[in-house]
């Protein structure tokens, strides 16, 4: 089982890496579901981390639409976590109908080479995750998929997570999210089937001891 905790700071990437996590995503404003972190937060946690940093390619809060200069800022982004030395790059892109954004997705994909690519919850937006795996698994450079199935909690989506793993064959990693706990993350991992698993306190609350 891989553990990807979600971090905004060096302080709670430190205590993840030090509370047993796998790998982590590393953000600002998780009030906000998770924007792009500076650059200077990226280099140091690069830096002092032995584990993969997955680095969130987000411009702002919202949906999931964006324009060009937003694409923009998504390519710079990208930019800074491959300078910094980041193992890959999250990132999410809806239409104004809520389907997948192939086109861009597949542009900022391909733009991110050769570092891994998680696509993020954005598909619990769309009316049937299922068909965004369908879409996703076509897309190369997408490594993996975060989601809680379309529900506010892995365990309310669970159906819906085992539809997206047999879908997503071993072409592409679903990675379950929604309040994944280090107390139920082996319930979660058995309801689910999943390898990977990724939350805020998988490896327990990150502040300092």
């Amino acid at each position: 089982m891989i553990k990807e905790a979600c971090v905004e700071s060096l302080t709670e990437a430190r205590l993840a890496q030090e509370n047993g996590a796998d790998r982590i995503e590393l953000c600002a404003d998780l009030a906000n579901d998770g924007l792009t972190p500076t650059f200077g937060l990226m280099k140091k946690a690069c830096k002092e981390l032995s584990i993969p940093v997955m680095v969130m390619a987000r411009p702002r809060a919202g949906n999931f639409v964006y324009n060009d200069l937003e694409l923009v800022q998504m390519k710079i982004a990208i930019n800074l976590a491959k300078e910094a030395g980041a193992a890959g790059i999250v990132l999410g892109l809806l239409t104004e109908d809520n389907k997948i954004d192939e086109e861009h997705t597949r542009f900022l994909a391909e733009y991110a080479q050769p570092l891994e690519v998680t696509f993020h919850k954005a598909i619990d937006e769309m009316e049937n995750p299922v068909e965004g795996v369908k879409v996703l698994k076509t897309i190369p450079g997408i490594t993996r998929i975060l989601t809680s199935g379309g529900k506010a909690t892995a365990a309310e989506g669970q159906e819906i997570i085992r539809q997206m793993i047999n879908e997503a064959e071993d072409k592409i990693t679903i990675l379950v999210a929604g309040k994944v706990l280090d107390t139920n993350v082996d319930e979660i991992q058995q309801l689910t089937g999943a390898k990977e698993l990724h939350g805020r306190r998988i490896v327990g609350i990150l502040s300092a001891k």
